[in-house]
């Protein structure tokens, strides 16, 4: 079993974004590297598939019970020889993908042919996918072996990751907090050296929430940017795939992967993802940045985390950008309840057939039920003019983003909470009505239709991550890419500050 001393996670961490040597490497070592260098590695032969499978398999064993981010876990002797006929391949020089021989473990909300998908659903509790999903064939044509699943809530519904099925994902800074969601699963993996590299989605806030209740990087794209097909193409979902990792370069080579056209996805963009592959270097001198504050008092949160937000800020003025308080001008409240209304009439609709089946709507939690009530009560005309509020709401964005460059808010309005709990009753004082009015704020984003990059930025008062999101205007994914390498290279420390978990072992 492997077990990381502080001096071995030091050692790894120190030397895992630049390892060339032909010196054995440790399994420590391997589990520490970055994705990029780790997949280099292993194409050049430095390390071996097997070996890297072995190692994550080990840490995997000895990290997971205690945190119960990677489920559907796949029969290890099954893994190896997959490693091992990856091996081969290199072998007999064949051609590979970018990430040929990592193992990854996809969130259980897509489809991985063989492999149970149940999306934290007693009704699909026994389901093995017979098909893949558009990102699941990029990423196996990509090379990854596949080793189970990350646990997600149920249906994705909340930012907080339990389910009857699998149970709870506990935070990778402290197991008696929340990981946050739906993908935390998938960031609490990264935090804890448990996966190379991550997927997730997000709708309310599901890849931006849990990367900085985690520490790591999470990437809501713009809609298009990844494909993905469903049962209905033409009136496409709020909800986005993307990719998380523990660095920005990992972010982006994830990313490069998933991205680009599929004639399956007819709004999915036709633009590949080669752009993301070159560097993320550029000048952010200069550069107007916005940050939201509480949104002038709309949106409340926990004392500590602007104050954590704004000392990362602090760097990025420090490269030269100028930082100003200001949000754009349009009735938040009124973008607040069309975004309930719209989410209700899709995520409701998703699952319809099932609250119309008695037998599985009395599996369903009652937040599902509650979506398929509200949407329910939506005429066509009700539609209409919520997303004509969204609309107006994201031509606002864009006259914001003509006098400044990105916006800045926060991840989350509070710290992870308890992980017993189902989400929090109130902020600061002030009562919340529904199980996701307390990411009000990052749903405001949603509604906007821009990329928002999930950073770190550092830790709050007890200890705990919290996260800021780099927003910029629809489409371009590649500003904030360079701003958030800008500021990791600034703060090289705000990701690689290390759960405890990874030091005790």
């Amino acid at each position: 079993m492997l077990r990381l001393t502080s001096g071995a996670v030091a050692g790894a961490a120190a030397s895992s974004m630049a390892r060339t040597s032909s010196a054995a490497t440790t399994a420590a070592e391997i589990v520490m590297m970055d994705a990029g260098p780790l997949a280099r590695a292993i194409r050049t032969r430095k390390i071996s598939s097997v070996e890297v499978m072995g190692a994550y398999l080990d840490h995997i064993d000895a990290v997971n019970p205690k945190f119960n981010a990677i489920v559907a876990l796949q029969d290890r002797a099954g893994l190896i020889a997959q490693a091992r006929s990856r091996d081969d391949q290199l072998a007999r020089g064949e051609a590979v993908g970018l990430l040929h021989g990592l193992p990854h473990a996809c969130k259980d909300l897509q489809p991985v042919k063989g492999i149970r998908y149940t999306q934290g659903s007693p009704i699909f509790r026994d389901v093995v996918a017979t098909t893949d999903s558009i990102m699941v064939e990029r990423l196996r044509g990509a090379g990854v072996i596949f080793i189970g699943k990350t646990n997600t809530p149920e249906f994705g519904f909340g930012s907080h990751t339990y389910n009857p099925v699998y149970g709870v994902t506990r935070n990778a800074y402290d197991p008696i907090k929340s990981a946050g969601g739906s993908s935390g699963g998938a960031a609490v993996s990264l935090a804890l050296r448990m996966l190379p590299l991550a997927d997730g989605s997000d709708y309310g806030g599901s890849l931006r929430n849990p990367a900085g209740w985690n520490n790591v990087f999470g990437f809501r794209t713009s809609a298009g940017r990844v494909p993905v097909h469903g049962k209905e193409d033409w009136l496409p979902s709020m909800g986005v795939t993307g990719p998380m990792a523990r660095n920005v370069a990992d972010l982006a080579l994830l990313l490069s992967i998933q991205a680009g056209y599929d004639p399956r996805a007819p709004l999915s963009m036709e633009s590949g993802g080669g752009q993301f592959r070159g560097s993320l270097a550029g000048s952010v001198k200069g550069k107007k940045i916005a940050w939201a504050g509480d949104f002038k008092g709309y949106a409340p949160y926990e004392p500590g985390v602007l104050e954590t937000c704004r000392k990362a800020l602090k760097t990025l003025e420090s490269l030269g950008c100028v930082v100003d308080e200001a949000i754009p001008d349009y009735p938040l409240e009124k973008v607040w309840q069309s975004f309930m209304r719209l989410r209700g009439w899709q995520q409701g609709g998703a699952i319809l057939e099932h609250y119309k089946d008695p037998a599985h709507r009395a599996l369903l939690k009652p937040e599902a039920i509650w979506e398929v009530e509200l949407g329910a009560k939506q005429s066509a005309y009700d539609i209409t003019a919520d997303s004509t509020v969204r609309t107006e709401w994201s031509q606002a964005a864009g006259r914001f983003f003509s006098r400044y460059d990105y916006l800045i808010v926060p991840t989350a309005q509070v710290f992870p909470f308890d992980a017993e709990l189902h989400w929090p009753a109130e902020i600061a004082g002030r009562k919340m009505a529904t199980y996701h009015e307390w990411m009000k704020a990052v749903c405001l984003i949603t509604m906007a239709g821009c990329p928002a990059l999930a950073v770190p930025a550092g830790l709050g008062p007890t200890g705990l991550p919290m996260g800021f999101q780099i927003i910029a205007p629809v489409h371009q994914e590649m500003a904030c890419l360079t701003l958030a390498a800008a500021y990791e290279a600034a703060d090289p420390m705000s990701a690689r500050r290390l759960p405890p978990e990874l030091s005790r072992a």
